[in-house]
C-alpha cells in the first residue's frame, strides 16, 4: 500500500443513524486499506466487527424510557470511527478470536469512550461532533453528562463476565481516564511542567484507552501476558501518537475535513501539544503567534483566524509533528517482538495511518 492510498480520506459516517445491519463505515473502510488481505482475515474481522456493533447498539438503546434510549444511542447512531473495538479484535488474533466475550470487550471499550464523549463535550461546550449536535447541544449539559455516566454504567455491567485480567484492566483504565480529565480541569501544579503535564494529561485521557482496548483483546482472548503487555506498550505509544495527532488536526484541518470546528480548542483553552510549544518557544518566527496567545480571544475580531495562519507555518507544529513520530517509532519497537500474523501488520500499518492523518 502508497502513501498516496493511505492518506486518501476515509468515508465519515454522517448524521443521520448509521444502517442496522453490516460493518462500521469507517472501521471497515480502515480494516480493509490496512490490511494484509490474506484469506478469511478481513472476512472474519468484519463479522466481528459487525458483531460488536449489533451489540453496541443494543446496549445504548435498552433503557426502558424512551427519552433516555434518545439519549444514551445519540453518539453510537451518529456512527464513529469504532477504532477501539477494532483495536479489540486485532488484539485478540494474537490469542483464539472466537474466544467466548471477545465482542462484549469490544463493546466494553466503545461505551467508555463514548461516555467520555459526553463528558468531554459538556467541559469543552461543543456543539458539534461527527458532523451532529452533542448530547449536550440537544439536552443540556446536565442531562448530556448522566448520559456519560449511564453509559459507563452500561460498560460495567457488561465488563463482568470478563476474564479476571481483563475486568481489572477495565477498572485501572477508568481512574486513570477520570485522572486525566480531573488533571487537564485543574491545569499543572506547582512547579510542575506544562510539557511533562501534557503528557500525564494525554496518557489517562486517550492513551489509556487505546492500551486497554488491545490489552482487554488479548486477555480476553487467552494470549499470553507477554503478548498482553506488549499489546498495551503499543497502544500507550500510539495514544499519545494519536492525541497529538488529533492536536494537530485541531488547527490545521478545516472543519468539512475533520467534522469538528477548527481550532475549537483555542477557542475553550485547551492547551494542545502545538500550543504549549509555541508559547514556550523561541524562534523568531513564533513571535507574532506567542504574542497573540498570550493575548487570547480578547485581541478583537481575527485573532482566531489569524491565530490558525500562524500555526500552519509555525516552527512549533513541526515540533509536535516530530514528537508524534517520535511515539510511533516505540509503537513500532514494541510491535516487533510479536508474532508475525497479519494483525501485526495491520497495527504496524495503523502508525503510518495516524501520522498522514496530519499530512
Amino acid at each position: 500500500m502508497t502513501a498516496e492510498q493511505l492518506a486518501e480520506p476515509l468515508y465519515e459516517a454522517p448524521a443521520a443513524p448509521a444502517p442496522e445491519s453490516g460493518r462500521p463505515p469507517y472501521a471497515a473502510a480502515l480494516l480493509s486499506r490496512l490490511g494484509p488481505d490474506e484469506p478469511g482475515y478481513q472476512s472474519r474481522l468484519g463479522g466481528a466487527l459487525a458483531d460488536a456493533e449489533r451489540l453496541l447498539r443494543a446496549c445504548t438503546r435498552d433503557a426502558s424510557d424512551p427519552r433516555v434510549r434518545a439519549l444514551t444511542g445519540h453518539l453510537a447512531a451518529t456512527g464513529g470511527k469504532r477504532m477501539r473495538p477494532l483495536l479489540v479484535l486485532l488484539a485478540a488474533e494474537f490469542g483464539d478470536p472466537g474466544s467466548e466475550g471477545v465482542a462484549r470487550a469490544a463493546v466494553v471499550t466503545e461505551l467508555v469512550h463514548l461516555a467520555s464523549l459526553y463528558h468531554d463535550d459538556v467541559v469543552d461546550r461543543a456543539a458539534t461532533r461527527h458532523g451532529a449536535p452533542t448530547a449536550n447541544a440537544l439536552w443540556g449539559n446536565r442531562v448530556a453528562a448522566m448520559g456519560g455516566n449511564w453509559l459507563l454504567a452500561r460498560a460495567a455491567r457488561l465488563s463482568a463476565d470478563l476474564v479476571p485480567e481483563a475486568l481489572a484492566l477495565n477498572s485501572l483504565t477508568a481512574n486513570r481516564i477520570v485522572a486525566g480529565q480531573m488533571r487537564e480541569l485543574t491545569g499543572p501544579g506547582p512547579g510542575e511542567d506544562a510539557l511533562a503535564h501534557y503528557v500525564r494529561v494525554t496518557a489517562g485521557k486517550t492513551a489509556a484507552l487505546l492500551a486497554m482496548s488491545l490489552g482487554v483483546g488479548a486477555w480476553q482472548a487467552r494470549a499470553s501476558r507477554a503478548v498482553a503487555d506488549t499489546l498495551v506498550e503499543y497502544g500507550e505509544q500510539l495514544g499519545i501518537a494519536f492525541q497529538i495527532a488529533d492536536d494537530l488536526l485541531d488547527l490545521l484541518s478545516p472543519e468539512a475535513s475533520s467534522g469538528k470546528e477548527q481550532g475549537r480548542d483555542l477557542l475553550v483553552g485547551v492547551p494542545s501539544l502545538p500550543v504549549l510549544l509555541a508559547r514556550e518557544g523561541t524562534d523568531p518566527c513564533d513571535a507574532e503567534l506567542r504574542e497573540l496567545l498570550a493575548a487570547g480571544p480578547a485581541a478583537g475580531a481575527g485573532w482566531h483566524r489569524r491565530v490558525l495562519d500562524l500555526f500552519s507555518v509555525s516552527p512549533a507544529t513541526v515540533r509536535a509533528r516530530a514528537l508524534m513520530h517520535q511515539r510511533l517509532a516505540r509503537a513500532r519497537t514494541a510491535l516487533a517482538t510479536l508474532p508475525p500474523l497479519p494483525a501485526r501488520h495491520t497495527l504496524d500499518a495503523l502508525c503510518d495511518f495516524v501520522a498522514l492523518r496530519t499530512g
